[in-house]
């Protein structure tokens, strides 16, 4: 590989299959309505990945509805469904798909001998024929059909050879390598793919694809390993979310190519998209992304120490490899405080890719002035933080709102007194309890006004700008008692009033999933192969 940098023309593509709103999806309490899930995948056009897994119709009415409609609103991207390999679900996918301009069918099966013994209970047989069988059925809806042998990388490279060959003979135009336990490390999964290009035959008529987990924080690695020995599809999410310890980043793996270009390889995504899309998903997902993340973490284009600030002063290049305008995050600042008024945050908010209808911008201007008020500046997260609030705010259906709160501390029992008003007949309610400690008091309160059943299994506190007078950010996760997740989240300088809010919004979510008379069984065992790919 020559040391210079190429040409693009001298490059080979790697195709970008995003599956945010699929696996992403499987993160704990990172579930988005068909609305968020619509959101998203109009951003992931924006952001020109070349294929957007939109989720798993046969596994879900929700799922059903978001493909549906992904399908009919969303333009450029090809728009692909998840599915079994079962013609039932194949011909769920097809039906969600009716309405999108490019369309591909995604169907899995497990391939290793631990997967096929204790879940599937068939032989190796039985999983090629029906392999085989499902492919060659779903090219009655698009010749565009993705396989994937589920697991792998801990699969008997002969049988996985074999199951290549038939499916492409079937019909399968791409076919995807999933480690889906995250179990391989770079050199081995490297090699895997090498040596499926050297033994399937029929490989040239098929594009090879990798779905890489994060359980060993390899996802990455192996994702780039996979692509030098011969993949041409990575399969990712933005901010790395997804089942378990998450997938392959989006923003890593392609923000690599681009940054190395020696490598041989790009990609068609608009990286002015990143920063954008990273902050999306972490709104409609309550997944805060760790400072320290590569690319879209907080710190990544900071520098703290004092010999780094001098070198970066006197030449960027010398602690930065990328610009922060490569992914869409801004650099001027415009200062914001107690005197700025409507049209000063309007144009910070549009800086920042927000665009607000009247209504959003003169409650997020009541906020900002609430916050102004008791800060001397005003940063750019504090009013990304300000923005993702109003929105949850309006997105959750309010059974319950906070009225008031009074918090008692100090060397007795903590005391925290609550009114909430139920909005179905407007009645106040109010009690008071006492806890370990002023949160654990309010979220007692609220449980005896509620009398939803619930376990706290998460909670959160972080602020989002330095200083003692920051805004603080309060996510929480609570268990109902048959095992969904429903998370919660609000931000406010008083961090007390934060979490009585967070804890709210989480139990709204909740409570509009009970009124829908839903049983709530996220892990059915009809459905437990879901989580698989």
């Amino acid at each position: 590989m020559p040391s210079n940098l190429l040409a693009t023309s001298d490059k080979q593509k790697v195709f970008i299959f995003d599956t945010t709103l699929r696996d992403g999806e499987q993160s704990p309490g990172a579930t988005l309505n068909v609305q968020e899930k619509l959101e998203i995948a109009k951003q992931l056009a924006k952001l020109e990945v070349d294929i957007i897994e939109a989720g798993f119709p046969f596994s879900s009415p929700g799922d059903f509805e978001a493909v549906k409609l992904i399908s009919k609103e969303v333009q450029g991207p090809t728009i692909c469904a998840l599915s079994r390999t079962r013609k039932g679900d194949i011909d769920k996918a097809a039906e969600a798909l009716e309405e999108a301009k490019n369309r591909r069918i995604h169907t899995f099966i497990a391939t290793s001998d631990i997967h096929m013994e204790h879940k599937l209970k068939m032989s190796r047989d039985q999983v090629l024929k029906t392999a085989a069988e499902c492919v060659s059925y779903a090219k009655q809806f698009t010749d565009n059909i993705e396989f994937s042998p589920e697991d792998a990388g801990r699969s008997d490279p002969k049988f996985l050879f074999e199951i290549l060959q038939a499916v492409i003979e079937a019909g399968a135009t791409t076919v995807n390598i999933p480690d889906t336990v995250g179990y391989t490390v770079p050199n081995e999964f490297g090699g895997l793919i090498k040596s499926i290009k050297e033994n399937v035959p029929n490989i040239n008529k098929a594009v090879i694809s990798v779905h890489c987990h994060n359980d060993l924080g390899l996802a990455v690695a192996n994702s780039l390993n996979a692509v030098i020995n011969g993949a041409r599809q990575v399969e990712c999410t933005i901010n790395g979310i997804g089942e378990r310890a998450g997938n392959c980043s989006l923003e890593e793996i392609v923000m690599i190519l681009k940054t190395r270009p020696m490598l041989g390889f790009y990609t068609d995504i608009d990286s002015s998209q990143i920063y954008r899309s990273s902050r999306l998903v972490s709104t409609l997902t309550n997944m805060l992304v760790q400072p320290n993340k590569a690319i879209v973490g907080a710190n990544a284009f900071s520098h703290e120490s004092g010999i780094h600030q001098d070198g970066f002063l006197k030449y960027k290049r010398t602690y930065e490899i990328m610009n922060p305008e490569d992914i869409g995050l801004l650099t001027s600042k415009l200062p914001l405080g107690p005197r700025s008024g409507r049209h000063a945050l309007n144009e910070r908010l549009t800086e920042l890719g927000y665009h607000l209808p009247e209504e959003q911008l003169d409650k997020a201007l009541i906020r900002f002035k609430e916050i102004a008020d008791k800060k001397k500046r005003v940063e750019d997260r504090d009013l990304e933080s300000i923005v993702r609030d109003e929105q949850r705010v309006q997105e959750t259906v309010s059974h319950y709102e906070l009225e008031n709160l009074q918090i008692a501390c100090g060397t007795g029992l903590p005391t925290a007194s609550v009114c909430l008003r139920r909005t179905s007949d407007n009645v106040f309610l109010k009690d008071s309890a006492l806890g370990t400690g002023p949160v654990d008091a309010i979220y007692k309160a609220i449980n005896k006004m509620v009398q939803v059943p619930n376990e706290l299994i998460e909670f959160s506190v972080q602020s989002v700008t330095e200083g003692i007078d920051a805004l603080g950010e309060v996510t929480i996760r609570i268990r109902h008692s048959e095992g969904a997740v429903y998370s919660g989240h609000a931000a406010n300088t008083d961090i007390t009033l934060a979490c009585a809010k967070a804890y709210l919004n989480a139990l709204n979510k909740l409570i509009s999933m009970l009124n829908t008379g839903i049983k709530i069984a996220p892990q059915a065992d009809e459905f437990k192969s879901r989580k698989g790919v």
